[in-house]
């Protein structure tokens, strides 16, 4: 009966695909709407498509049956042309033209898939098969045939000429074949440019036929046609953008001849077009004056795809610099086209790449010849800036609160956009850039005759911030004078207020050397602290300054905890800014003497201690929970940077500054001495919720970083509870904790043994875990895996200890690389390529290699055949690597007795390429990036797509 159901659901009929077309559209079930979907998409590809495709285009069907019917023509072409038979061509090619005949009249939507159908056909015949297919099309469409309007034939071509490039960019053509194609179609243009032309010419030519010319000729343009070869239509174009009905296709044509990169070589056709270009400005005046977005837009595309992909060839025509330089300026305008981004206007944003490309280009120059142009266009890069600036302010207070969020957040990123701008052309400009920036910020502030707008002293910091965040100003003389007329702001504005602190931030590394100047902004950055609004700029301020001048803020020390203090205890910032705060705190509190650090750890943490002893007695609930992960937070981002010893970045700062010698026991390691009890306290109630868990290892997981070895007094305890908890409820972040432990104290006598035992007992329940299943636990497996590998890589002696089940470890890899994570197969190739170099030195590891190293290459081919995803190729290719390397007299015997067996690792490859391809890998033994090479051609073969457009960027 089940049988009979099937057999039924599978035949693809022209009634039943009517009938499920039906349900698509029509049936108000969405899981009936989903059933008929894949049952159609099956049809499709079946066999019966060719009788049912052409009986769907029955004049009497509706359009949405008939489209389906032509776009199965298509699949049937475009996938499966390997399936039609020679002797079908020309029956199929004169059916399809008889279809586009018969629908030149009627609907649009089916026309164009018949259209893209035959394009498909001619693609794949050509140029062996229809060598003169273009030639034809044009003729079978202009001759006569009686039941055809004229009109209606000229717009089928039309489409069927537009599609046709269209599809070639995206068919499924072996790369050889591409090549060929693209040649044929690109000499094609000697009969398909003059048509266009003629139609474009034509008095009675009607705008939708111009428009559909202009389409065409944009489609074509994509193949690479030469330049000069397209000389004529794009003038043609150029005029066309005067015709409010031809304009947006014109535009399309013009942007997509220009910006071929092949254009560049056709310097002369490139001059002829800068004039036509610079016709536009009236236009484009115009434009900006009426409010015409669409238009200003469109002719902004034009000028910066012809200056952005042609500027280098165009500088090197020295005799035309004076049209070139116009050219730019056309742009500049377009850069500061009147009105606010992205409310009033669109378009500035299009310009910024171009700015970016020009600087290059005259940069390149040799050195003659850059100084020639630099005399020319730095003081255009001085008006840039000054323009970026302009755009860049914030509108007035009403019209910024009328903004829609949306609104706010593409403003936000058209801002770091202009920032990354402004960046970027300090390299041509230099100091001087800073200079005239503190020249007209120094005017602003100290003219009593015009009142300043805050917008307008926002952009100028703006533009301080922009450059001070990425270039080193640590010799700039005009900083100082910056840093004295910050306090004179009058800051009565959430946006000035927000960059006043962001540039503040931006000079915490100048401060560092100028510590005397940190009393003029410190103040500031403590005020805006309380106010919830400056969160992220105040916070993320303090932090670098806390960061870069620790040594210099003693007398400020003080005053900053109890500030912090405050705002933290009076809950002002969000999760995240608090934990930022937190990370200030102890990047402040290193640099004081242990005594004032413990004493500011007591006041700062002991209110947050009480809460968690309090919390640790009441019964569980989602609120109390996250209280408890919010101070764990706290402390495990104190902990992270609180870090007394003297590295050696910061050892020459801590010795100019004549700091006394750290003595005594780490405060951290105190404090955590001091809140174990409590932490083993909340574990025991919290050990099922993996948050909770996973809050306190990062505390000790931060903490053992910082301290390194100072880490020791708690390594016994720490194991202890690590090795409890893990018995209780096995957690990927216990493992990576230990993973932590291993990696310090690998090489401690004294501290290993407790981190020993809690490895030996992970990797025995881990085991154990595996034998139960592991697929629900893929964080684990991955851990577990990153664990093998660090112990393999610190402390390979682990491997020898007696209670260590080196077998199930390897399988237990072995079944790793299987999962469908790919993280966890990662990790697992990571442990195997620390696992295979030590089979010469770890007996257990040799045996284990002897015994059932062929299950390890078996996973591995079973990845590469096709089980596992193309990203991880490398991974197992570097398992071939090392197999080969370490074990090359195994891996000859395995790969023989492997790749005798049928369909393995694939159906799709012969023996043959399985051969060739053994035969390949155990002769390289010396290049990894070979070895990765032959693995993904191979895995292309294994998996069918070797030669088709999945290949292309692999």
């Amino acid at each position: 009966m089940e049988r009979r159901q099937e057999q039924q659901s599978l035949d693809f009929t022209m009634d039943n695909v009517e009938k499920a077309l039906h349900q698509l559209y029509y049936d108000p079930n969405i899981d009936n709407k989903n059933l008929a979907q894949k049952w159609l998409m099956q049809a499709q590809l079946s066999p019966q498509a060719w009788q049912f495709s052409w009986q769907l285009l029955n004049g009497g069907k509706v359009p949405e049956i008939q489209y389906f019917g032509a776009s199965a023509l298509h699949i049937k072409i475009s996938r499966y042309w390997g399936d039609i038979p020679s002797d079908q061509y020309e029956t199929l090619k004169s059916q399809l033209f008889s279809q586009i005949s018969a629908f030149a009249s009627g609907s649009k939507i089916v026309l164009t898939r018949l259209c893209v159908a035959l394009a498909s056909l001619a693609l794949n015949m050509m140029p062996d098969t229809w060598p003169h297919a273009v030639p034809d099309m044009v003729r079978v469409f202009q001759t006569e045939d009686g039941q055809t309007d004229g009109r209606a034939r000229c717009l089928a071509l039309l489409e069927l000429l537009t599609v046709l490039p269209e599809e070639f960019q995206t068919s499924r053509l072996p790369p050889y074949r591409k090549g060929q194609v693209r040649s044929c179609l690109s000499q094609e243009c000697a009969c398909v440019f003059p048509l266009l032309r003629q139609l474009l010419q034509q008095s009675d030519s009607p705008g939708f036929v111009k428009q559909k010319v202009l389409k065409c000729f944009s489609s074509w343009a994509q193949l690479g046609i030469p330049l000069t070869e397209c000389e004529e239509l794009t003038m043609a174009a150029f005029s066309a953008l005067r015709d409010p009905e031809l304009f947006d296709s014109a535009v399309e044509a013009l942007v997509n001849t220009i910006s071929q990169p092949d254009a560049q070589r056709y310097v002369n056709t490139l001059l002829k077009l800068i004039p036509q270009a610079l016709g536009l400005q009236d236009q484009l005046h115009q434009a900006v004056q009426n409010g015409d977005i669409e238009t200003s837009h469109g002719i902004c595309r034009i000028v910066v795809a012809l200056g952005e992909n042609h500027s280098r060839a165009l500088l090197d025509q020295v005799d035309h610099w004076q049209s070139f330089l116009a050219l730019v300026n056309m742009i500049m305008f377009c850069t500061g086209i009147p009105g606010h981004y992205p409310v009033n206007e669109t378009t500035s944003s299009l310009t910024l790449t171009f700015w970016y490309t020009l600087q290059d280009d005259i940069l390149s120059f040799e050195a003659e010849k850059q100084t020639v142009y630099l005399q020319v266009y730095r003081p255009v890069y001085f008006q840039l800036v000054d323009v970026l600036l302009q755009k860049a302010q914030f509108p007035a207070d009403a019209e910024y609160a009328s903004w829609s969020s949306d609104e706010k957040e593409q403003f936000r990123i058209y801002r770091v956009d202009i920032s990354d701008t402004l960046m970027y052309v300090y390299e041509m400009l230099g100091a001087e850039l800073l200079s005239s920036l503190y020249d007209k910020l120094g005017r602003l502030l100290t003219s009593s005759e015009h009142p300043t707008s805050w917008q307008n002293t926002e952009a100028l910091l703006f533009g301080f911030q922009s450059i001070a965040e990425t270039v080193d100003v640590n010799y700039s003389d005009v900083v100082p004078g910056l840093i004295g007329l910050i306090p004179r702001i009058n800051i009565n504005n959430v946006q000035l207020a927000d960059t006043v602190m962001f540039t503040i931030g931006a000079l915490a590394e100048w401060l560092a050397d100028h510590p005397v100047m940190i009393s003029k902004v410190l103040p500031l950055v403590l005020h805006a602290l309380g106010n919830p609004e400056l969160s992220i700029s105040s916070v993320s301020t303090l932090k670098k300054i806390c960061r870069e001048c620790k040594y210099d803020l003693l007398p400020y020390a003080a005053n900053i905890v109890a500030v912090s203090q405050d705002v933290l205890l009076k809950q002002i910032h969000k999760t995240s800014q608090c934990m930022w705060l937190m990370q200030a705190l102890g990047f402040l509190l290193s640099a004081l003497q242990v005594e004032e650090i413990l004493s500011n750890l007591h006041s700062l943490i002991t209110p947050y201690i009480q809460q968690l002893e309090k919390l640790a007695d009441e019964t569980p609930n989602p609120s109390n929970k996250l209280a408890i992960i919010h101070i764990l937070g706290l402390l495990s981002n104190l902990f992270a940077t609180l870090d007394i010893s003297c590295h050696d970045d910061d050892h020459e700062a801590a010795e100019v500054k004549k700091l006394p010698v750290v003595q005594g026991p780490n405060p951290v390691v105190l404090v955590l001495q001091q809140v174990f009890q409590l932490i083993r306290k909340i574990l025991s109630t919290w050990l099922n919720d993996a948050q909770v868990v996973e809050a306190v290892c990062t505390i000790f997981e931060k903490s053992v970083k910082t301290l390194l070895d100072d880490f020791a007094p708690i390594v016994p305890q720490l194991c202890e509870m690590l090795g409890q908890m893990y018995s209780t409820i096995p957690q990927a972040s216990a493992i990576d904790l230990t993973r932590q432990m291993v990696h310090i104290f690998a090489n401690e006598p004294a501290h290993f043994p407790p981190i020993r035992a809690l490895f030996l007992l992970v990797t025995s329940l881990t085991l154990s875990l595996f034998q139960q299943g592991p697929r629900d636990h893929p964080d684990i497996v991955d851990s577990f895996m990153q664990l093998l590998a660090q112990a393999l890589k610190r402390k390979p002696c682990l491997f020898m200890s007696a209670e260590l089940d080196v077998k199930a470890v390897f399988q237990c890899g072995v079944l790793s690389l299987k999962f469908p994570e790919p993280t966890t197969v990662k990790s697992a190739c990571q442990f195997f390529m620390e696992f295979l170099p030590r089979c010469g030195e770890l007996a257990p590891v040799g045996q284990v290699l002897h015994d059932d190293g062929k299950l390890l290459l078996q996973a591995a081919l079973e990845g590469i055949g096709g089980q596992a995803s193309r990203n991880l190729m490398d991974s197992f290719a570097d398992i071939l690597f090392s197999l080969n390397k370490n074990c090359f007299s195994y891996l000859v015997l395995w790969l023989k007795e492997l790749m005798q067996q049928d369909g393995f690792p694939s159906p799709r490859v012969t023996q043959e390429q399985k051969d060739n391809f053994s035969q390949h890998i155990l002769r390289e033994r010396v290049n990894k990036r070979r070895i990765r090479d032959m693995v993904k051609e191979f895995t292309l073969l294994c998996r069918g797509l070797h030669g088709t457009e999945y290949t292309a960027d692999y």
